[in-house]
């Protein structure tokens, strides 16, 4: 007992290599998943309940129709566009993030992105885990005040459950994503779409809610392009770390499908939802679960209320696993830790953060807006425009220690996005910004 104990802890690496995740090399040709189920994962994926939580803020600060349908699409097509371009990498080179930073920013350089995008992740996690603990916190308790929510002990107990969950599932790699996902997706769809006809119905039709939209947003003072940085830093990260999944495509196709599915179809689809749900509860706590009311939707009849909040729940569920599975190969890749004792570290630091990071969802976002994308730039460059094939070695032998180009170019990134104005979008700024200044460093070194 004692010695499989041991063993748990120590890296075994031939073992990790054959698993069906792999997070230590490039994927075989027979790690590679069908596109059925990975595109199944993409739409669980794509169910992550940040789109709500965009959506309703979105849906308190401007007009639905058309500026939220506008704003939503183009922040999403380019998150999309930033995916499919890291995603492709990750299909043709078969590796995940950790490897990936690890060809540019260096053997040990890498260290610095991998955790960096990993403690972010985990915070995603933890938004999550606070999520599920809410929702069946107003579930069960429909009349609490939101002051009391969090020190609720339906809260504490629901969240630590969560956590438990989702690393349980994640426990066992994308198998066990995709076991999830598959399922969910049915639910998730129709719970959706019984929702948005609510919102409708209960704001008087279309027309009444276009005038409550219009009445809601005269008293925000959110612009467009500030609506528009609020879907790019709610979906940002994912594009950054969309090689976690591509890799695991056997066609281009389906590498540029899993960004598609995610963020034009999923999550414009939640966003939408959400903005919806903003508008009619006039409460963009209350409209990020359901994408409404929940004493509305419990006013429809039991079944349909508790339906709600299970498909709700199986949408926590699924962005939970996919959230923790980031940050699990990523450090996995990069520390050479047993992906199992990586994912209980993960899990057990993202319960954690449950418990009290959700207030600070927003401030979050902007965090991840600015300081993530500038990381992905060098990347990008060097495998489109400078040297493709040293993605394709299959080792690191003859990698430097660190690229003092790649850091450079993040720095200035990172401050460019930091400091630039509003309206021209900062996270896409950053990461202009990293990847020109990485090209030119190049350049200049050769």
């Amino acid at each position: 007992m004692l010695e499989k104990f041991k063993n748990w802890w120590t890296l075994d690496q031939e073992a990790e290599q054959n698993s069906a995740d792999n997070p230590l090399t490039a994927l075989t040709d027979n790690q590679r998943r069908n596109a059925g189920p990975l595109l199944a994962l993409a739409f669980g994926w794509g169910f992550l309940v940040t789109g709500l939580f965009t959506g309703s803020q979105l849906g308190n600060g401007i007009p639905f129709w058309p500026d939220i349908i506008i704003t939503t699409f183009i922040g999403n097509l380019a998150n999309f566009i930033v995916g499919a371009i890291v995603g492709y990498i990750g299909y043709k080179t078969a590796c995940n993030s950790g490897l990936l930073y690890r060809y540019v920013y260096g053997n040990v350089g890498a260290y610095i992105p991998v955790l960096f995008i990993s403690i972010l992740t985990i915070g995603w996690q933890g938004i999550v885990v606070g999520a599920f603990g809410i929702t069946w916190t107003l579930a069960l308790h429909p009349d609490i005040e939101a002051a009391e929510i969090f020190s609720s002990s339906t809260f504490l107990i629901t969240a630590v459950l969560a956590g438990i969950l989702y690393t349980a599932t994640t426990y066992f790699g994308v198998k066990g994503l995709e076991r999830i996902s598959i399922p969910s997706v049915a639910v998730l769809v129709l719970v959706g779409l019984y929702a948005i006809y609510l919102n409708v119905i209960q704001a008087g039709g279309f027309s009444g809610f276009q005038s409550l939209s219009l009445a809601l947003s005269a008293k925000s003072q959110m612009t467009t392009i500030e609506a528009i940085n609020i879907v790019i830093g709610s979906w940002i990260v994912g594009a950054v770390v969309m090689p976690e999944y591509t890799r695991f495509a056997k066609k281009g196709w389906v590498a540029i499908a899993i960004p598609f599915i995610v963020l034009i179809i999923a999550q414009w689809f939640l966003q939408i939802l959400g903005a919806l749900g903003g508008v009619v509860s006039n409460d963009s706590l209350f409209s990020a679960f359901l994408g409404i009311d929940l004493n509305i939707l419990m006013q429809q009849g039991m079944i349909i209320g508790w339906i709600g909040i299970i498909g709700m729940s199986l949408a926590l569920w699924t962005t939970g696993d996919a959230n923790l599975y980031l940050p699990v190969i990523q450090t996995s890749s990069i520390l050479k830790k047993p992906k199992h004792l990586m994912t209980v570290i993960c899990g057990i630091l993202g319960t954690i953060l449950g418990l009290g990071l959700y207030q600070y969802f927003f401030q979050f976002l902007t965090t991840l807006a600015t300081v993530v994308p500038p990381l992905i730039g060098p990347v990008i460059v060097e495998y489109y425009l400078i040297d493709k094939s040293k993605f394709h070695q299959g080792n690191f032998d003859g990698v430097a220690i660190w690229n003092p180009s790649a850091f450079a170019a993040y720095i200035v990134g990172a401050y460019s996005a930091v400091y630039s104005p509003v309206f021209i979008m900062p996270a896409i700024t950053g990461l202009l910004a990293s990847m020109v200044v990485y090209w030119l460093t190049r350049k200049l070194i050769k």
